[in-house]
């Protein structure tokens, strides 16, 4: 289960569809000055096509405009689908009010937001200890629910109009005096996006007694009416008196007085929850080209059903080159001058309203027109991230990026060298891009130079990567889907140069140097050591050591002292010596840190473990405020509780000196090069990149797990949603830290499992996981101490590991490989595939062309120096390139380009 957090709305620059209602009227009557100073907004894919998009017939507003639009002779006529991300906004609602009978009561949660909306759902009974659940009786189950395990129900919301005609979903529940419950619990899931919405962080729950109304996740508790006793505070009254009366005959009339009155004051409630969901609009845009036989000029029309105001952003081009220019009046009405390098004309209002059109009239000879689609400062519709390009010639070839189905939106302009698309971003982003661009030519400036090249050319490639992070997290806000063109991906670097923790140098691959058996010996460290020389002829360039600190558990993710580094895997001073043993072998040593929780040595005086000893003698402030199994005195998580220990609030300034220095201490004391950390997704990345600029790691990589979105237990192809969760996480960091990529295990699994290798390229024919996005931030793997070994959480499909490896290995992204595959049978051939990654410099940055995605095989080209394919199917690289064989195994191959 994923979960999205409750933040304030930022002001996002969106437009308003008139194709949908962004406020429900039909629960109007229901609300009880519910506050909305919150919103929820969360990634949505495309599920709401509101209008197919369709070749729309050419209107014209006068006979001139009517022929050049239908004549026959139109040489050009061409309608390119649009796609643009808008936020819509709703309500959850959840209502408490009297059944059909007027005796039990009824829960009614719904939305009135698209979707396939399921409520995740169980109960609380009153003896209960903790926040486990319980599933409901059958008799309380509405029609079409299923259980979940032993502890759930999901029930799907139904559709349904309001009396205004508005489309919403709702389930109701029966609640009938049937016993003790304390408390219905749920969460509401959107299936088509994997979404799960919760209240502040945490499960809803409606309670139905009075001692659960001081906690923070309750709804329904504080109304207009003076108090409020729980939604059902009279009701379990109701239960207790009635089974009291069967054991006392004689107050029985006593009981039903107090029976009716305690009914006569239950009260009903109900309660609005907004949400901003972010979905797709599909619309198009028709351009059509018509030559005048009297003066040899074109008639270009273009029309589109986008609604409001559009403007087109064009120019010409005369020849091949392709270089905008403005062409020779007259122009359309409503048009003016950017900057003596293009035109901008409000295309006019279609009859009807519903969308717009412009008439052009060019002059003769001219070989092409260009255009973009502006809808505000921030959103430009462009074709495939490149300006729309329309031949003026009858005899031009058409390009194939003005073929049907190959437009796109993009929330903010793609930025070439042309100046013509500087102006149309803010001066910032031009300040921005404008230093990227100066950076660059530094690089070619120092290139010929023989002396301290290499430190100029670390210096300006950590700068760019700060910018380039510093301009993604400017539009972010704006971007619901990440683009792989928000960070610059740069040529091949040199394996010497260092660029930033999130990447190292960009050639690393990564060995994890343990299993979650290691620990057994009491002496690994001593015996990993004597592996550094033979690990280090293999190829690999980072080892990942276990958790070295004391922990209640004994593989180390329980820590308790910091600073006390006697672990199961040896003391400190084994530690120190394999650190250099790596070092000496040429590897860098990443740590295994857990900073998302510590486990306390002490009890306060309730008997809750939330005081501690040590170096750090924290006491309960150190702890978040809404975990209730640990009484922290700190502030809300700003992640999510891992529920095993207590959770660290990292916005105590005291907490965060504290680990700032450990692991400032960890990386002079052990000399350690980087990070491995541990379920980040416990905390905000913003916290990581204060920890990670003062230890200044060589490489740092955290492990944010999250579940995939499947249905009825078959895994999505579509995984954006997931992979967009790992981008956010990577991106509150700054870019200084990698992530695991666990979108590209979970899709592995299902591609080679199945036997459906069409899963391996996304909707845009790119890797459909982080390393699809984000290449250089993605740490590919297949297998770890939890997923493999003798945990087997998530085992790999037995026998298929090498594809898996066939994959990752060649592929962008910084590859990691799980230490008992290594000391496998699967020895050589991981060997021989590092070599050839290796051989060929592919990097975190290289490039890929996946050239074939079908049922029974995958194939792409990593480069252009390396092709693989990986399946049963049949593949073999072609074209002009001549390709000599690599190596293979079983379902996989890899060629090298011949030099």
């Amino acid at each position: 289960m994923w979960t999205v957090r409750m933040e304030p709305m930022l002001q996002q620059c969106h437009r308003e569809s008139p194709r949908y209602g962004l406020k429900s009227k039909g629960f109007r009557p229901w609300s009880l000055n519910c506050s909305r100073n919150q919103k929820l907004v969360f990634q949505a894919r495309s599920f709401c096509n509101f209008r197919p998009p369709k070749d729309h017939a050419l209107r014209a507003s006068s006979t001139a405009l009517a022929e050049t639009v239908e004549s026959a002779d139109a040489f050009f006529k061409q309608t390119f689908p649009l796609k643009q991300i808008e936020t819509v906004e709703g309500t959850i609602f959840i209502r408490l009010d009297h059944g059909q009978n007027n005796q039990n009561w009824e829960l009614t949660v719904g939305c009135d937001l698209p979707g396939k909306w399921i409520l995740h759902w169980g109960i609380s009974h009153v003896d209960d200890v903790g926040s486990e659940w319980d599933q409901p009786p059958t008799e309380m189950r509405p029609p079409g629910s299923i259980s979940i395990k032993d502890y759930a129900i999901e029930t799907p919301l139904k559709k349904s109009l309001s009396p205004e005609g508005d489309t919403f979903y709702e389930v109701k529940i029966d609640l009938k005096p049937i016993g003790a419950i304390a408390a219905i619990n749920f969460v509401l899931k959107d299936e088509e996006t994997g979404s799960w919405y919760q209240h502040r962080g945490r499960d809803f729950k409606v309670p139905l007694v009075d001692y659960l109304q001081g906690d923070g996740n309750i709804v329904g508790a504080k109304r207009s009416f003076d108090i409020w006793q729980g939604a059902l505070g009279p009701l379990s009254k109701m239960l207790r008196k009635a089974e009291a009366s069967h054991t006392d005959a004689a107050g029985s009339s006593t009981e039903s007085r107090d029976l009716k009155q305690e009914s006569r004051s239950l009260e009903g409630f109900s309660e609005e929850q907004p949400i901003a969901k972010q979905v797709a609009i599909d619309n198009s845009v028709t351009v059509c080209v018509r030559k005048c036989p009297e003066t040899a000029k074109n008639f270009l029309y273009v029309e589109t059903d986008i609604p409001g105001d559009v403007v087109i952003h064009w120019g010409v081009c005369r020849d091949d080159t392709k270089k905008w220019e403005i062409p020779a009046a007259p122009h359309p009405p409503d048009t003016i001058t950017f900057k003596d390098k293009a035109l901008r004309t409000r295309l006019q209002p279609k009859e009807g309203g519903e969308g717009c059109f412009g008439l052009f009239t060019l002059e003769e000879g001219l070989e092409g027109f260009h255009f973009v689609l502006k809808l505000n400062e921030h959103t430009w519709l462009k074709c495939m991230g490149n300006d729309f390009y329309i031949p003026l010639s009858s005899s031009s070839n058409f390009p194939a990026k003005s073929g049907q189905g190959l437009s796109e939106s993009a929330q903010i302009p793609e930025y070439n060298a042309e100046a013509n698309e500087e102006g149309s971003i803010s001066a910032l982003t031009s300040g921005i891009i404008n230093e990227i661009r100066s950076l660059v030519s530094d690089i070619s400036a120092v290139k010929g130079q023989k002396a301290k090249t290499n430190e100029a050319q670390e210096t300006i490639l950590q700068e760019i990567e700060k910018l380039a992070a510093e301009a993604y997290s400017i539009f972010r806000s704006s971007i619901p889907t990440f683009s792989e063109q928000a960070v610059a991906e740069f040529e091949e670097l040199k394996p010497a140069v260092k660029i930033c923790s999130g990447t190292g140098t960009g050639f690393e691959i990564l060995c994890q140097g343990f299993n979650w058996e290691s620990k057994k010996s009491g002496r690994w460290y001593m015996e990993l050591k004597e592996r550094a020389s033979e690990l280090s002829s293999l190829g690999f360039t980072v080892i990942w050591l276990p958790p070295p600190t004391v922990s209640v558990s004994p593989e180390g993710y329980m820590p308790t002292d910091l600073y006390n580094l006697s672990s199961r895997y040896g003391d400190i001073d084994e530690l120190k010596e394999v650190v250099k043993k790596f070092h000496a072998a040429g590897m860098k040593v990443l740590g295994d840190v857990v900073l998302n929780h510590r486990c306390a040595q002490y009890q306060n005086q309730n008997g809750v473990w939330n005081i501690y000893g040590g170096r750090l003698n924290w006491d309960d402030r150190a702890v978040v405020g809404d975990d209730p199994h640990f009484q922290g005195r700190g502030n809300k998580s700003s992640g999510d509780n891992f529920h095993a220990a207590p959770n660290i609030d990292h916005s105590q300034d005291f907490v965060r000196k504290d680990i700032r220095e450990w692991l400032c201490w960890l990386r002079k004391e052990i000399e350690y090069d980087g990070w491995r950390m541990d379920y980040v997704r416990g905390f905000w990345g913003g916290y990581i990149k204060e920890y990670l600029e003062a230890s200044e790691p060589f490489f740092a990589v955290g492990e944010y797990w999250d579940s995939l979105s499947y249905t009825y237990g078959e895994m999505d192809h579509n995984q954006d949603a997931h992979r967009q969760r790992i981008i956010d996480w990577i991106n509150a960091t700054n870019g200084t830290s990698g992530a695991f990529d666990v979108t590209t295990k979970g899709i592995l699994h299902s591609a080679l499992e199945r036997c459906e290798y069409w899963r391996l390229s996304d909707q845009k024919g790119k890797p459909p996981g982080v390393v699809g996005w984000w290449p250089s931030r993605a740490v590919t793997f297949i297998e770890n101490h939890d997923t493999g070994s003798t945990q087997g959480h998530w085992r790999f499909p037995g026998g298929k590991e090498m594809q898996g490896y066939a994959y990752i290995l060649t592929h962008p992204g910084t590859p990691a490989v799980f230490f008992d595959h290594i000391f496998s049978h699967y020895k050589s051939e991981v060997g021989a595939l590092i070599s050839v990654r290796n051989r060929n410099k592919i990097q975190c940055r290289s490039t890929i062309k996946i050239t074939k995605a079908e049922r029974d095989v995958y194939a792409a080209i990593i480069g252009d120096k390396v092709a693989v394919k990986i399946g049963p199917g049949h593949y073999e690289p072609s074209g002009s390139q001549k390709w000599s064989f690599a190596t293979e195994g079983k379902d996989y191959k890899v060629w090298e380009a011949a030099s």
